[in-house]
């Protein structure tokens, strides 16, 4: 079998930050992928990567990218309001057609297809709620890339999920946050998953908001998804370096204001990660573990010289 390895990119809203410092260390590492697969905010990681190049120039434009975001108020942090107003089906409109426009202005543009992506994978995933399963975009070539980034971002109460051909579509971390079985779907003999879950802190006890409750609540499903999928490539003999990208404190995930410490932040916990990694060079997670140790060491010398 060809040996394919997949970056794996969770959802987490602006937490997806870190995932952008960690990239980057991955790349310095030498580490490239076959495949990109995201849910969520991590979907607009991967499909900004797969249409510009895994590549260095790429890494510091999303960097900036994100950075515009925090000017954008993509998420606004008035949440209750708008799922008040979706319970009375008076969803608004602004957010979504906000991120739509936000996705085009930064290269997703509409015509854009699965096809058009050269020298890499890309696969996003969706929840339909009429199957209660994943939809993954890319397995289907025609399949349109801005379609499939809006479906795998949208999110209640921001954006409610929208029809189309019998499917209820809305974000992808419903049934699959951080989406190592889409990626095993797809062939990925080895993959790092750059997962952005993030506990919550406060026991309920402490704090009966319905706020907590939600976060609990989710985090409980994400979760138990996530224990699944890890025994799946388990059983199948798939290798995984999972990369835990918690941020330092708290960060909602509307919160876009610390983009550049959840960079940083992201680059120094994955950097961490791979130098960690046991050095057994006969393994997948070895020989990257070596690759970076190389890196580094190749960094220590030129800087002596």
């Amino acid at each position: 079998m060809k040996k394919q390895l997949a970056f794996v990119l969770s959802g987490g809203g602006s937490r997806g930050a870190l995932q952008v410092g960690a990239l980057r260390a991955l790349y310095e590492a030498g580490l490239h992928p076959d495949i990109l697969v995201g849910t969520s905010v991590g979907a607009i990681n991967a499909g900004y990567l797969a249409l510009n190049g895994f590549n260095l120039q790429t890494l510091e434009k999303l960097a900036i990218v994100w950075r515009e975001a925090a000017q954008a108020d993509l998420l606004p942090p008035n949440y209750l309001w708008l799922t008040v107003r979706t319970f009375f089906r008076r969803p608004a409109t602004y957010p979504a057609q906000h991120m739509r426009d936000f996705y085009i202005a930064h290269g997703i543009s509409p015509e854009l297809k699965f096809k058009d992506i050269q020298g890499i994978r890309l696969v996003l995933v969706a929840s339909d709620l009429n199957s209660g399963k994943p939809v993954l975009y890319g397995l289907d070539e025609q399949d349109h890339i801005l379609e499939g980034v809006l479906a795998s971002t949208a999110l209640p109460p921001w954006v409610i999920p929208y029809e189309r051909d019998n499917l209820l579509l809305m974000d992808g971390g419903l049934v699959s946050n951080l989406p190592l079985e889409p990626a095993m779907v797809v062939g990925a003999t080895e993959i790092i998953a750059l997962d952005l879950a993030d506990p919550p802190q406060e026991p309920l006890s402490t704090n009966h908001g319905f706020g907590p409750f939600m976060s609990k609540l989710v985090f409980t499903v994400e979760q138990r998804q996530q224990d699944l999928e890890l025994a799946l490539a388990k059983a199948q003999g798939i290798p995984i370096t999972h990369v835990h990208l918690q941020s330092k404190g708290s960060v909602p995930l509307w919160d876009f204001q610390h983009t550049d410490e959840l960079i940083a932040q992201g680059y120094e916990i994955t950097r961490q990660e791979l130098e960690k990694q046991p050095a057994n060079l006969s393994s997948p997670s070895g020989k990257i573990a070596s690759r970076f140790l190389r890196y580094l060491k190749s960094l220590r010398l030129s800087k002596k010289g």
